[in-house]
């Protein structure tokens, strides 16, 4: 798949970036040299392969599964600019 200045220009204002348009030409020849390496990784036979999450063998440490309110209450509501019975007062967005 190769990128042309125009989808580049595109894909930089769905992130929007500012690309100027002197550096567009030279961007989508970077990208495109991307997504060749990227096709050649998808040629690679990864048959039997286990997936990585890190180059060391480890056991992942799981802490206790509790739900709890942090105990901080007041000093989450201390910024709210209305609060009652220890919750948020937000104004009526329905009428």
């Amino acid at each position: 798949m190769a990128l042309d200045t125009d989808t580049v220009r595109r894909i930089a204002k769905l992130a929007r970036l500012h690309v100027d348009e002197d550096k567009l030409a030279p961007l989508a020849d970077e990208l495109n040299n991307i997504l060749g390496w990227v096709e050649q990784l998808d040629e690679v036979d990864t048959e039997g392969v286990a997936p990585m999450t890190s180059v060391v063998e480890m056991v992942q440490r799981l802490r206790v599964d509790a739900v709890t309110d942090g105990h901080v209450q007041d000093k989450v509501l201390a910024n709210a600019p209305a609060e009652a019975d220890g919750f948020f007062v937000v104004p009526k967005v329905i009428e």
